[in-house]
């Protein structure tokens, strides 16, 4: 759809799915409300239970607020779109739903290897685990991993919205780097070696502290004597390193690749995943393989309920 470039800072159109909505809609709330209610329910456990107090589930509490919030900015939009006939964004709207996605997104990045390094301490270092990593130290590496995302999204959200649109029709559910890069009517070349570049920094940066990390936790594990001690010391890792394994595959996937050359509808699908399931499956990979987590839940049903 042609369009001068005031007009199309009015709005844009989110094409998003045409099959079968009223049944994507059931799936899509279905899985935002396993998501809500999980990680709400994560963060009211670990604030509520003492024994949780530690620095690990210091940072599991914020990991799971990320994933509701980010969460948050993608399937209200998507579930009002799927049983609307007008599925707009206004141009601010877009640029503050790509600010704010980006920002969190990756802020999961670095809190992720922030989480990779804290289980390194715990398991490398445990008699200065408490000296280490402190309560200050632990509010510095949040807000630390909190800048970083903030910083990137700022670069890619500018680097986007720089551009002049010809066309208002997004070929995706939300306002994302590609669809809106492949909407611009000027050569996009440069800015998308920006997104590449800044998108391989993030990765450069946390994906080595977290296989660094893991080197040495399976190193100390595997000198550990017994059986039921490896056994345990990989269990306290296991859920980390699926999340990661997962949240990362995905993002290099999706943004480590030039917008051209490839299909935007596959992209669509794969983005499904790691916007909606990803954060709906973290309190459930923590939770059920987690002893302490699972005892905490217990005695705060206990409590709740009557002797």
């Amino acid at each position: 759809m042609e369009a001068d470039n005031s007009t199309v800072k009015m709005q844009f159109f989110l094409l998003g799915f045409s099959d079968r909505p009223e049944l994507l809609f059931v799936v899509f709330l279905s899985i935002y409300s396993v998501t809500l209610m999980g990680n709400l329910g994560m963060i009211l456990l670990i604030t509520t239970s003492p024994p949780l107090h530690t620095p690990m589930y210091f940072f599991l509490r914020i990991l799971s607020f990320i994933d509701a919030c980010y969460s948050s900015v993608i399937a209200p939009k998507l579930l009002v779109d799927l049983v609307s006939d007008k599925k707009t964004i206004s141009y601010n709207g877009c640029a503050a739903q790509l600010y704010f996605f980006c920002c969190l997104v990756d802020t999961e990045s670095f809190l992720l290897a922030v989480m990779a390094y804290d289980r390194y301490i715990a398991i490398c270092n445990p008699l200065l685990y408490t000296v280490i990593m402190s309560k200050r130290i632990c509010c510095q590496l949040a807000i630390g991993a909190f800048m970083g995302g903030t910083m990137s999204s700022i670069i890619h959200t500018a680097n986007i919205f720089h551009l002049t649109f010809c066309y208002n029709e997004v070929n995706h559910f939300f306002c994302d780097t590609s669809p809106l890069l492949s909407l611009s009517c000027t050569d996009t070349y440069i800015h998308d070696i920006v997104l590449v570049v800044f998108a391989s920094l993030v990765e450069a940066l946390c994906l080595p502290t977290v296989l660094i990390s893991y080197v040495y936790i399976i190193a100390a594990i595997l000198k550990i004597g017994s059986a039921e001690g490896r056994r345990k010391g990989f269990s306290t890792c296991a859920s980390h390193l699926t999340v990661v394994s997962i949240y990362h595959g995905t993002l290099i996937f999706i943004y480590l690749r030039p917008s051209t050359g490839h299909s935007l509808d596959i992209d669509k699908v794969i983005s499904v995943f790691y916007t909606l399931i990803i954060p709906m499956l973290n309190p459930l990979f923590y939770s059920l393989r987690n002893k302490d987590v699972k005892n905490a839940f217990r005695k705060m049903i206990s409590r709740k309920l009557p002797s």
